[in-house]
């Protein structure tokens, strides 16, 4: 990988991570794009620079990190479903993750939803999440599974878990950036093992990619959270559903007309 496209991978990453619109997906297109092959760095830089975005949650909200035990028994409930599905699943998941038609056609779907989201659940009780159950958590957790669809978005189907349990768009969202620290860090440490498992060792050169995807991932998170939190709690979701629909189908257009994705 070059320092161009270390950036630009850094710089959606670090946009779309906690937005509504699926990192992950954009990733997979952002690669196809430029023409980067799917080797084993790559799909392990994709994850990697994680690590960069969840530090921005925990420097953000450095103080909420230190609240209570509970705070941390809740989000190691949330956790736990993904942590079961995603090592009995994790093959498949590999090979959805090469697939930019499955991440176009979960853009739309998942566009579609957060164009009424607003409307489906606008009576919520809770502004604080530290105030909901374990069992709430639990539940969140549940719809946090359904991000392993490449294009379903972890923070989207998060937030919309959080507001199907009375959850403030708010609260919502902040829950789904708390839970994206183990989580992301619990899949980071995985895709590193399985580096090392089959045989792989970093060279320099990777090693200096993956530090400065880490920290312009970092920068821009910190831009991106600041600025989402402010958006969806004044103006809610819908535009962020438009703008999947809008990518989803045009991705679908190309794909179906024989278009190939990569422009470089």
């Amino acid at each position: 990988m070059t320092l161009i496209e270390t950036l630009v991978l850094a710089i959606v990453e670090g946009l779309t991570e906690f937005l509504p619109v699926s990192s992950t997906g954009h990733l997979i297109i952002a690669t196809a794009l430029l023409g980067i092959e799917p080797t084993a760095f790559v799909k392990l830089f994709t994850v990697a620079i994680q690590l960069g975005t969840i530090l921005s949650v925990v420097i953000l909200y450095y103080k909420r990190f230190f609240r209570s035990w509970s705070f941390y028994f809740k989000l190691f409930v949330a956790f736990l479903p993904a942590a079961f599905f995603g090592l009995l699943l994790s093959d498949v998941i590999d090979n959805m993750l090469e697939s930019p038609m499955t991440v176009a056609v979960t853009l739309v779907i998942g566009g579609v939803i957060l164009l009424f989201v607003d409307k489906w659940f606008n009576n919520p009780r809770i502004e604080d999440s530290d105030k909901i159950s374990y069992f709430t958590a639990l539940k969140i957790g549940l719809f946090q599974c359904l991000a392993m669809i490449p294009g379903m978005s972890r923070s989207g189907a998060t937030i919309v878990g959080g507001m199907a349990q009375k959850l403030t768009r708010k609260a919502a969202a902040e829950f789904s950036f708390f839970l994206a620290v183990p989580t992301m860090f619990g899949a980071t440490a995985k895709k590193l093992l399985d580096f090392y498992l089959d045989g792989y060792a970093f060279t320099q050169q990777e090693i200096n990619v993956l530090v400065v995807g880490n920290i312009v991932g970092f920068v821009v998170a910190i831009i991106a959270i600041k600025s989402f939190i402010g958006y969806v709690t004044k103006y809610g979701f819908k535009a962020f559903g438009w703008y999947r629909i809008i990518v989803g189908g045009v991705i679908i257009v190309m794909l179906l007309s024989g278009h190939s994705l990569s422009v470089l």
